[in-house]
């Protein structure tokens, strides 16, 4: 089966940074991509950047392209979102997500998560002094 495990959050400082972890396992290929969301109190759930986890091609949202960097380790099947000059505004619960490519694109389903079919727990980022 299927299943997505985010880790790494916690608190941090403004200015502070924080790596996030996606472990992922039960794919049966690497044909899928995989997303960072993210979604506040009050708001709407954000995209934040997608990675397509065979060939390692990514998109990123407008907010996050200056701040964040994804990545992936495909030996260790885990997809990373390095957080750097964390924001207060920054502070939600982040997820994990996949899709099989050819239910989404790398573009319109990155920023509002359509059609990813698996999801993690989600792991909580709080940005305080």
């Amino acid at each position: 089966q299927v299943q997505l495990v985010e880790s790494g959050g916690g608190l941090v400082q403004p200015g502070g940074s924080l790596r996030l972890s996606c472990a992922a396992s039960g794919f049966t290929s690497d044909d899928v991509n995989i997303a960072w969301f993210r979604r506040a109190p009050g708001k709407e759930r954000e995209g934040i950047s997608c990675i397509n986890y065979s060939d390692g091609t990514t998109y990123y949202t407008d907010f996050a392209k200056s701040r964040f960097t994804i990545s992936r380790d495909n030996a260790k099947n885990t997809v990373y979102l390095q957080m750097n000059s964390l924001k207060p505004e920054d502070t939600a619960v982040y997820y994990c997500a996949a899709v099989w490519v050819f239910r989404a694109t790398m573009t319109s389903e990155c920023e509002d998560g359509v059609n990813y079919d698996y999801w993690g727990q989600g792991t909580q980022v709080t940005v305080s002094s």
